[in-house]
């Protein structure tokens, strides 16, 4: 049942990554970029939680790819804040 889920969650990262894609498609703006990495590494963390079988997070590096998607948003965030004070 655990593996239906963390498989189900990987779906919904990836659908969420393909939306932001697709907003990116639209408007060539870099923040959309952004979140479909990060949504990406959130996908890849949890795909790897379920085939890995991961119980606890400070045991395992798998979640580093979790810190690494919120960093991403964290710095596209501070990028489109940072060009929309230059201009």
């Amino acid at each position: 049942m655990i593996e239906f889920l963390s498989g189900a969650v990987t779906a919904g990262y990836l659908v969420a990554a393909g939306f932001f894609w697709r907003f990116w498609l639209k408007t060539r703006d870099r923040l959309f970029v952004a979140f479909t990495v990060a949504f990406v590494f959130f996908a890849l963390n949890q795909a790897l939680v379920g085939l890995f079988r991961v119980t606890t997070e400070p045991e395992s590096l798998v979640y580093v790819l979790r810190i690494l998607g919120f960093a991403v948003i964290l710095a596209a965030i501070l990028d489109k804040n940072l060009r929309s004070r230059e201009r």
